[in-house]
């Protein structure tokens, strides 16, 4: 519709009230198997791989087990948040030499000089070995059904494949992933089911000898040579020194809400970074939320000035800490925050932002509860819709392309080095209330490089606006990025009917706005809210799914 057309605002999405137990995720069979485990006994751990496990099945477009993931951990019994990196890391033998060596100014989106060791599976072994109660074989079960005997193509997965199958070209290893996703040398048709041996296969090994089979022994070499095969780097001894990171949340304070998020490679840092940018303004007065945004341009206009801030310090200090110093506090401190602050006009858009190197994006968010109060937030990730496009037929595996985020520049902070973790998109978050102890809310999305900006519009819209976490989720978003791979952060997208004059008013302060369809072309949110204190303080749970997606939320 166009502007000033005065549309009904979004209807939000359907709040799922339970008190024990509520699971959040982008597919509706992802969902329902958490749930399920849940029901059995599970903790809040199991059914977050379940529900991963699954989404590795049908949503293979956004994660699998060729991936990467960061976890937030509340552990109602010891009373404490955890981070857990199960983020991935170079071949011992990248180094940007090597890469230059082969003709390359960049690494590809496509092939295999973007694939970083998979994390995803090295996590689910740590965290289930700590809080799992659950065997493997119940938690993976509903995976393994789906892969074996089937589940029908939902038009997410259709548009993905097809969209895909092009970029890959005719390199030899884009024969496994049209082996694997096209089959029947078309596009699959709506409802037409979708079977996986190969994959189902590879998930029962996992259930039957441990998640660390698949960096261990021969399953880890084969993953290994395939990898070789396709013309990466990696060895088998790379698969099999890779391990996980247990970390310590970062947060900082929004108008007295703790908001916490994994502290870096991931990109929470650049989050609460433009919370605390945020912070020193104010909505204009008069301005309200609804379920069509903010009813003033004024607001959404400090938030893109904020994020393109904070774009400029991603691209200049996110990294692995392992190989270089990321300054969190500094980024984290309120005296930087108000530095920032005072370069933004209120009235105009700068029309020339820092330029910044794009980030690799593609991303499933899911979130889980259980009856005793333990919480998960999950961002689980394969990269770029299927990642770097190989795909190895004989386990089922596709992986990820993580690495193309990795620079040529040896100078550069982000420069890629053996064994090293690339900064990332991606960002779990919790929200605690002040004196509060438990969470409040649980909640992520995926989104790219855009998802610190969704993470802060959801919590302006609950802090700032009071709105309620399906009218927040749901709302149309605004967001800056940028246009090219190293680029001005100018390009401003919408998506949805924000509220009328907005988008007017955005360009009138200069902002290039674009609209986009609302089906999660930017990004998928979800969140579970802990009332009064949620299951472990005789509370209850309200939890929403992202109408942008082809989930649902669950409650027990």
């Amino acid at each position: 519709m166009p502007e000033g057309s005065g549309a009904p605002a979004l209807v939000p999405a359907r709040i799922a009230r339970g008190a024990r137990g509520a699971v959040v995720a982008p597919h509706h069979l992802a969902t329902s198997a958490g749930l399920a485990v849940l029901a059995a006994g599970g903790s809040a751990v199991d059914a977050a791989i379940a529900t991963n496990a699954v989404l590795g099945v049908v949503q293979p477009n956004g994660c699998g087990i060729g991936g990467d993931a960061f976890w937030l951990v509340w552990d109602e019994q010891a009373g404490e948040q955890v981070a857990f990196n199960g983020s991935g890391r170079a071949p011992a033998a990248a180094t940007a030499a090597a890469m230059r060596n082969l003709g390359l100014d960049r690494i590809p989106l496509r092939g295999p000089h973007g694939i970083t060791v998979p994390g995803s599976v090295r996590a689910w072994s740590d965290v289930h070995a700590r809080w799992g109660r659950l065997s493997r074989a119940q938690v993976l079960a509903a995976a393994i059904e789906h892969a074996e005997a089937g589940f029908p193509a939902w038009d997410g997965l259709i548009g993905a494949v097809e969209a895909t199958d092009p970029s890959l070209g005719d390199a030899p290893w884009a024969a496994g992933f049209r082996q694997v996703w096209r089959p029947n040398g078309r596009p699959w048709r709506p409802g037409e089911i979708v079977r996986l041996p190969a994959l189902a296969a590879t998930l029962r090994l996992l259930a039957d000898e441990g998640f660390d089979a698949y960096y261990d022994g021969p399953l880890g070499e084969r993953i290994a040579a395939a990898l070789a095969a396709a013309g990466g780097l990696h060895t088998a001894q790379d698969l099999r020194e890779h391990r996980s990171t247990w970390g310590t949340p970062i947060s900082t304070t929004y108008r007295g809400v703790r908001v916490t998020s994994h502290p870096p490679n991931s990109s929470g840092v650049i989050a609460l970074e433009i919370l605390n940018i945020l912070e020193r303004f104010s909505p204009p007065d008069g301005a309200r939320f609804d379920g069509r945004g903010w009813s003033s341009a004024a607001w959404p206009h400090l938030q893109l000035e904020a994020a393109k801030l904070a774009f400029a310090d991603r691209d200049a200090l996110l990294t692995d800490p392992a190989f270089r110093d990321v300054p969190v506090e500094l980024l984290l401190s309120k005296e930087r925050a108000g530095d920032l602050a005072a370069r933004i006009d209120p009235r105009r858009a700068d029309p020339s932002p820092t330029p910044v190197r794009t980030l690799v994006g593609g991303t499933i968010y899911l979130a889980v509860v259980d009856a005793e109060g333990n919480a998960v937030s999950l961002i689980q990730s394969n990269a770029a819709g299927f990642g770097s496009g190989v795909v190895d037929p004989v386990t089922g595996v596709h992986f990820q392309n993580r690495g193309a985020s990795f620079s040529l520049d040896d100078a550069h902070p982000n420069v890629i080095a053996p064994r090293k973790r690339t900064a990332h998109t991606l960002l779990p978050g919790m929200l605690f209330r002040e004196g509060e102890r438990r969470p409040w809310i649980i909640a992520g999305s995926m989104g790219g490089d855009i998802q610190p900006q969704i993470h802060v519009g959801l919590v302006s819209a609950l802090v700032d606006g009071g709105a309620d976490i399906a009218t927040a989720v749901a709302a149309p978003r605004i967001t800056v990025e940028p246009d090219d791979w190293l680029a001005p952060p100018l390009a401003v997208l919408a998506d949805g009917e924000p509220a009328r004059g907005v988008l007017d008013g955005l360009r009138a302060m200069g902002h290039h706005v674009r609209a986009v369809p609302y089906d999660g072309t930017l990004g998928h949110g979800h969140a579970i809210e802990l009332v009064d204190g949620g299951p472990a303080a005789d509370g209850s749970l309200a939890a929403v799914a992202d109408a942008r997606s082809a989930g649902f939320a669950a409650v027990r």
